[in-house]
């Protein structure tokens, strides 16, 4: 338990002055919780002195306690309106930090890291838990240290008014904490376990929401959502399995506290009989001896929840702890962008994808890279935008090994393309301006003219202020592409990478987006994905890459003329291209 109070408290670091300053109006609070119980008694002693003409009872006694009563009770709400101010945004606050720290984070790690952490696990960690921490952090902490130190100082006092009533606290609280330990172990063991059917029930929801299409047009709703239903069983069974485990530490903790509020009753009512402790005072101790322990009661709950914290806490610390790919990397500024892969492999896992790559792109040049699928095209990119760092080798851009960068320092030279194109679940405009936040409208604009999304724009109903699902799925797969087109012409980076660039835009528009982004990319280094023909042939440069090698490498004419993959595959390609129904 203190582990993790410590754990949580570092987390908390940036703003322990007002977490402290919470846990003592807090305290101080739950202090005065015992003037109206100590009022009650006082005011029953000078009741009973007046009945027996030991003293009279003035009138000023009773305003004097009633204004006792009504002042404790104000203080205490205006300490708790002060801890509520000093304490209860910090969970808020720092979960935001957290949430931005991730961020960053997912920025700057290999992609291999988001390969290994399925979507589900990942979208918990910055949603679920923290969420869960936002709202349970700060009731927990105070929960625990206010009980605990209320407890111990009650404790203290009773030692200096009845021993024996003191130690019948103490042993009541050391049974009530064998039941807390024993909750905690039981925690500690299940918080991963349940903390993983979450990721797993995440995960699932993201897959069966994503493969929704899929699953329609199969119609295979009963296979697909038997994985969800697996997941949602196993959290039922995990959570009743939990709660059965709970039950008998939970007793035995209440036990020790029931039997320690029935001794105090019984020490207190052998003390009056005997003489050695007045009536008032003994009435007074028998009602307190009822809600003395009602903090440490409710703590099984708190020690639940700080478990489940823990793990929350382990799950962030693990992101966190996550090597950096450019942890060593260095704001660098080029003023050439030529490229060279010397010597370079590369494998997922224990695949080798690229086998002893090497080849120059000069600056200023169009580079085409074919091959089959498989062949590792798509890997040469990645690793050029250091999406993953190269086993063996060097990659170079503008004389530098791309290893010296940081990932920010590197990318802004680079605009990519993708095949498989990512809008956001925003504007259009906002779409666009991904790719440089600062430009004009007049710029935005231009780019999707040059790219040829303009026209449909305007004939959406909100124009460029017309919302997109997410991942684009409300627009088709070639309006999708013309926007990411426009979005990395925005950003008008001295080298650009097109990953099949053309592959979802319809015949009538490939002539225009291939005029488009032969004016734009004018005097930059292109780096050029595909298998049309009129993509590859106007390459200053082809690379033929095959089973990770490079294979041949010339313009297309030089190609043409000789035996190999390349030739094949062009004729191929003609063929399909020229392909008609009329030919069947």
């Amino acid at each position: 338990m203190i582990r993790i109070l410590k754990n949580l408290f570092q987390m908390m670091d940036k703003f322990k002055g007002r977490l402290y300053a919470g846990i003592v109006f807090s305290l101080i609070g739950n202090i005065l919780g015992a003037v109206p119980v100590v009022c009650g008694a006082y005011t029953i002693r000078v009741i009973l002195e007046d009945v027996n003409g030991v003293a009279r009872l003035e009138k000023s006694y009773v305003f004097l306690l009633t204004g006792a009563i009504a002042g404790s009770i104000l203080l205490r709400w205006l300490l708790s309106y002060l801890r509520a101010t000093k304490q209860d945004s910090i969970a808020h606050e720092v979960t935001a930090e957290q949430r931005l720290e991730i961020g960053d984070i997912l920025k700057r790690v290999s992609l291999g890291f988001l390969q290994k952490n399925n979507t589900g696990e990942l979208n918990t960690a910055v949603t679920t838990d923290l969420a869960f921490f936002e709202v349970q952090a700060m009731n927990a902490i105070n929960s625990i240290v206010d009980s605990y130190i209320f407890l111990l100082i009650t404790i203290l006092f009773l030692f200096s008014f009845s021993p024996g009533i003191a130690l019948a606290a103490v042993l009541a609280v050391i049974i009530s904490s064998v039941g807390l330990q024993m909750i905690e172990g039981q925690s500690r063991k299940n918080s991963p376990v349940r903390q993983e059917s979450i990721n797993e029930m995440a995960d699932e929801i993201v897959q069966y929401v994503r493969g929704m299409a899929v699953v329609k047009s199969f119609k295979q709703q009963g296979a697909a959502s038997a994985g969800l239903f697996r997941a949602y069983k196993k959290s039922r069974d995990i959570n009743i399995k939990m709660e059965k485990n709970y039950a008998p530490f939970d007793a035995l903790h209440r036990l020790g506290l029931y039997l320690g509020t029935s001794a105090i009753m019984l020490i207190t009512a052998l003390s009056a009989i005997d003489g050695r402790m007045q009536l008032p005072m003994a009435i007074m101790m028998i009602v307190y001896s009822f809600i003395m322990f009602n903090s440490i009661e409710a703590a099984n709950n708190s020690l639940h929840i700080l478990e489940m914290l823990d793990t929350v806490h382990s799950k962030l610390k693990n992101i966190e702890d996550t090597e950096f790919i450019d942890k060593d990397g260095k704001e660098i500024a080029i003023s050439h962008y030529d490229i060279a892969f010397r010597e370079v492999s590369f494998g997922y896992d224990s695949r080798e994808v690229l086998s002893n790559v090497s080849f120059l792109i000069p600056e200023n040049t169009t580079t085409a890279i074919v091959g089959p699928s498989g062949s590792g095209k798509t890997t040469i990119c990645s690793l050029l935008a250091r999406f993953y760092d190269i086993q063996k080798g060097e990659i170079t851009v503008g004389g530098r090994d791309v290893r010296e960068f940081t990932c920010d320092s590197l990318l802004k030279n680079i605009s990519m393309v993708f095949q498989n194109v990512y809008l956001f679940h925003d504007s259009i405009r906002n779409n666009i301006l991904f790719g440089n936040p600062n430009a004009s409208e007049e710029e935005m604009i231009a780019a999707a003219k040059a790219a040829r999304c303009h026209d449909f724009i305007m004939a959406l109903p909100g124009g460029y202020d017309t919302l997109v699902g997410e991942g684009g799925s409300t627009l088709s797969g070639g309006e999708k592409q013309r926007i990411s087109i426009a979005r990395a012409m925005l950003k008008n980076a001295p080298i650009v990478i097109l990953d099949e660039a053309t592959a979802s835009i319809d015949p009538e528009n490939e002539h225009l987006i291939q005029q488009a982004i032969s004016s734009l990319t004018h005097g930059k280094t292109i780096i050029v994905i595909a298998h049309r023909l009129a993509t590859v042939e106007n390459a200053d440069q082809i690379l033929v890459i095959d089973e990770g090698r490079v294979t041949q490498k010339g313009t297309h004419s030089q190609l043409m003329g000789q035996e190999g993959l390349y030739r094949r595959f062009i004729n191929i390609r003609e063929k399909a291209e020229g392909w008609a129904i009329g030919q069947l």
